[in-house]
């Protein structure tokens, strides 16, 4: 049974930290890159993180989040996490995360900016209260 799952979000007061954690089964998440994705309440989903397969030598961070977020993985855990400091009530959303499609020729900025992915994981809320 394959699955994705996303937790590790709650609510948090401004200038807060969360750490997200993205974790698989049935297969291994290292074999992939991951990126992590949200939606606000009335907007897109962006693309706000993304890591390499393999050890994550690569990763990407949006702008709106450089400097607070960071990406990191661990395969012997099959888990990806995105840590959260700094948190501001706009990073409010439902957190995701996915897979890409296993091409190694796609980069971490494109697999965030196209969100061309294979596997989605459920999402987790995230409220950050001013």
């Amino acid at each position: 049974q394959f699955s994705l799952v996303a937790s590790g979000g709650g609510l948090v007061q401004s200038g807060g930290s969360l750490r997200l954690s993205c974790t698989a089964s049935g297969f291994t998440l290292g074999s992939y890159a991951i990126g992590w994705f949200r939606q606000a309440a009335g907007k897109g989903r962006e693309g706000i993180s993304c890591i390499s397969r393999g050890g994550g030598s690569a990763t990407y961070i949006d702008d709106s989040v450089k400097g607070r977020f960071t990406i990191s993985r661990d395969n012997a855990k099959n888990t990806v996490y995105l840590q959260m400091n700094s948190l501001k009530p706009e990073d409010t959303a439902i957190y995701t995360c996915a897979t890409d499609r296993g091409d190694p020729r796609t980069s971490v900025q494109d697999l965030c900016a196209s969100q061309d992915t294979y596997w989605w994981g459920q999402g987790t809320q995230v409220t950050v209260s001013s």
